[in-house]
C-alpha cells in the first residue's frame, strides 16, 4: 500500500534552553460557561512555519468536527494559538499568557524541544497539563512530571525499532551516521546500546555536519566500513539531503532513518526512493473508526490526508477524551485527573492507557519505504 508523502514537523533542535519564568500567579480557573478553552504556543511565523502548516490544519479539522457535533458535554472547544517563532523564551511568555490571561484548562501541541523543556517547570508551578507535543526527544520524558503527557513514540524508540528491523532482516553489520550536534550526539549512544542489545555489530559511527557540507567525506568513510545498512540520525534537512545523495553516488548500503528526516524528503525528490523511514502515526486505514471519522472530515473540508495532518487530528481526539471525562466542572486539575484515568482508549495506534505512573504510553512505530513520486510503500 502506498500513501502520499507528507512533511512531519518534528524538526526541533535537541538543546534544551531555559527561559525566564514569570513570578508565581494563580493558575487558570474553570473555563467560561459555553466553551472549553485550550492553548498552544508554536511557530506560526519563521522558517519552520511552513512545515507546521499541515499540523495546524489537522488540529483545526478535529476542533471543527467536535464542535459541529455539539462540542464536549455540550460546550464548544476553542483553541487559542500564540506565535513563538520557535524561540523558547517566547514559548514561556506565551504559556504564561495562555494560563493567566486566557484561563486555558490545558495546553497542547508545543512544537519546539527547547520550548517544551523551558515550560516544564512552569507547568509544575501553575499546575496546568500539557497534553501532546510535536517532539520525540527522549530526555524530556526521562523524569516523571505530573502535568506532561505525550501520545507518540520517542526518537529513542524509533532508533531501537530500526535496529530491531535490520537484525530481523539479517542486516546486522550496521553503520551509524549522526548529525554533528546535540541531537545526533544524544542519539548515538541510544543506537550503540540497541545494536549491542540485538547482538549486531556497529561497524562505524561517522558524524555529518548540520549543513551537510562534509557529506561526501562522511559517505566515503561509512562505505569503507562495508556496512549492510546505514542508520542516519539527523534532524536538519541539509544533512539528510547531502548525505543521502552522497551515499547514492557511491552506491553503498540501504539507508534507514527516523521520522525527523521527513521534512527533507521533498527536497530529495526521486533521490529519496528506497530510503526506509519510521512513522509514529499510522496510515489512515478506514477499517478503524477514528480513521473513518478523519477521512469524512478531510473530504468535507477538501483537505489532503498526510501523516502529520492525521497525527495532529489523532492527538486532539485523545485530548478531547480527557476533556470529556473531566465532567461539568472543567479546570486544569479536573482535566489532569481525567487524563490520568484514561484506560484502553481505542485509537488507530492500538489501545492506549494513561495512569499517574505512565504519562508516555505511545509506542506505535511502522517502517515505510519511500517509493516513486513521493509515495510511501508500507
Amino acid at each position: 500500500m502506498t500513501c502520499l508523502l507528507s512533511r512531519r514537523p518534528f524538526l526541533q533542535a535537541a538543546t534544551a534552553a531555559a527561559g525566564t519564568l514569570a513570578a508565581p500567579r494563580l493558575f487558570a480557573q474553570a473555563a467560561p460557561a459555553g466553551e472549553i478553552v485550550i492553548g498552544q504556543s508554536l511557530a506560526l511565523t519563521g522558517p519552520v512555519a511552513s512545515a507546521l502548516a499541515p499540523i495546524v490544519e489537522g488540529q483545526q479539522l478535529a476542533i471543527d468536527e467536535v464542535n459541529r457535533k455539539g462540542g464536549i458535554n455540550g460546550r464548544k472547544v476553542r483553541l487559542v494559538q500564540l506565535d513563538d517563532a520557535f524561540d523558547p523564551r517566547r514559548t514561556v511568555e506565551n504559556v504564561n499568557t495562555l494560563i493567566d490571561r486566557d484561563k486555558v484548562v490545558a495546553l497542547t501541541g508545543l512544537a519546539s524541544t527547547p520550548g517544551v523543556a523551558a515550560v516544564l517547570p512552569l507547568l509544575l508551578e501553575k499546575k496546568v497539563p500539557l497534553f501532546g507535543v510535536y517532539t520525540g526527544w527522549h530526555p524530556l520524558r526521562a523524569k516523571p512530571h505530573p502535568y506532561f503527557y505525550t501520545t507518540t513514540a520517542s526518537y529513542a524508540d524509533e532508533v531501537a525499532e530500526c535496529v530491531r528491523h535490520l537484525v530481523t532482516l539479517k542486516r546486522d553489520r550496521i553503520a551509524v551516521v549522526f548529525q554533528n550536534n546535540d541531537f545526533g550526539k544524544s542519539l548515538l549512544p541510544v543506537a550503540e546500546a540497541a545494536i549491542k542489545e540485538r547482538g549486531a555489530t556497529l561497524v562505524s559511527s561517522v558524524p555529518v555536519s548540520v549543513d551537510g557540507t562534509d557529506s561526501v567525506a562522511a559517505a566515503t568513510a561509512t562505505a569503507s566500513a562495508r556496512p549492510q545498512a546505514v542508520l542516519l540520525l539527523s534532524i536538519a534537512g541539509p544533512s539528510v539531503v547531502g548525505y543521502v545523495r552522497a551515499q547514492r553516488a557511491i552506491g553503498a548500503a540501504p539507508i534507514y532513518t527516523i521520522s525527523t528526516a521527513l521534512g527533507a524528503l521533498p527536497a530529495l525528490g526521486d533521490d529519496a526512493r528506497g530510503v526506509a523511514i519510521t512513522q509514529i502515526v499510522p496510515y489512515w486505514r478506514q477499517t478503524d473508526p477514528l480513521a473513518r471519522d478523519y477521512m469524512n472530515s478531510v473530504t468535507r473540508a477538501k483537505q489532503t490526508p498526510s501523516y502529520g495532518h492525521y497525527g495532529a487530528y489523532l492527538m486532539f481526539r485523545m485530548l478531547f477524551e480527557g476533556l470529556r471525562r473531566a465532567g461539568d466542572v472543567v479546570t486544569p486539575m479536573t482535566v489532569n485527573k481525567a487524563i490520568e484515568g484514561i484506560r484502553n482508549l481505542k485509537v488507530a495506534t492500538g489501545d492506549i492507557s494513561f495512569s499517574p505512573s505512565n504519562h508516555h504510553p505511545g509506542r506505535f512505530i511502522e517502517i515505510t519505504i519511500v517509493g516513486p513520486r513521493g509515495s510511501f510503500i508500507r
